[in-house]
């Protein structure tokens, strides 16, 4: 590797393209090619010598840097283009002369705070494990929910991926029939809330996420999104800084 070289998935989040992570998969695709060599994961390129393109078209220098955060409405996918025809959290930010993508994905049938960036760095960053970061949800479940209950989502639940992560877990409201609980996770396995919560014998009937990195999503409706502020971007950067 030479100086100046960087991992191509790496130079394609930095050029606001995706998420490392979704990089490697537009690299795995074949969409993405290296002086007009279909490139590979892991391979390197020097920015300003290689010509790299993603579908034809040369991703160049990095954008200035855009963070948005949507209250992503119900029935909408958290990608950037869907082959079912199915409206896609992009069709939300319609008219930005930059392209973002979104941090990390809120199911079809969930609505709240989706982070929506070009800074790939930071988009890797706030998914990866390691930082721990916070998402909130208010989950209408069925049934009254115990104690007994909460303790066991607050322990950790064993799902068939492994044992999650003790959360936080506060019932807001309880019946015989629904309770509304606040939960606090920060991890990001798929369907997490959902298998959490029935793994404990209460099936989610509705789920929203109300905040994620600390930011929360009051004060937009379903499908409205404003730009971070610089002090919000400064919290996400600290929030996930190398730790000593």
């Amino acid at each position: 590797m030479t100086e100046n070289a960087v991992r191509l998935q790496k130079f394609l989040a930095e050029c606001g393209v995706a998420s490392r992570r979704a990089s490697e998969g537009l690299i795995e695709a074949g969409r993405v090619a290296v002086n007009g060599v279909t490139a590979r994961v892991g391979q390197t390129v020097t920015p300003g010598v290689d010509r790299v393109t993603l579908d034809g078209a040369a991703v160049g220098e990095s954008e200035e840097k855009v963070y948005l955060l949507l209250n992503k409405p119900l029935n909408c996918v958290t990608t950037a283009r869907d082959t079912h025809g199915r409206k896609t959290v992009l069709e939300c930010v319609r008219g930005l002369t930059s392209r973002v993508f979104p941090v990390g994905r809120l199911d079809f049938d969930v609505e709240g705070a989706l982070l929506l960036t070009n800074d790939g760095e930071l988009a890797f960053r706030l998914t990866h494990p390691r930082f721990e970061v916070e998402k909130v949800y208010l989950a209408w479940v069925l049934g009254a929910v115990t104690p007994e209950a909460a303790r066991r989502l607050e322990a950790g639940v064993r799902l068939e991926d492994g044992m999650t992560s003790p959360a936080k877990v506060a019932v807001l409201n309880g019946g015989p029939k629904t309770s509304l609980i606040r939960l606090t996770i920060h991890e990001g396995r798929k369907h997490e809330v959902k298998r959490m919560c029935a793994a404990v014998g209460h099936p989610v009937h509705a789920l929203r996420r109300v905040e994620f990195a600390g930011l929360p999503v009051e004060g937009l409706r379903p499908g409205e999104w404003r730009c971070l502020t610089d002090a919000e971007v400064g919290h996400l950067h600290a929030l996930t800084a190398e730790r000593a």
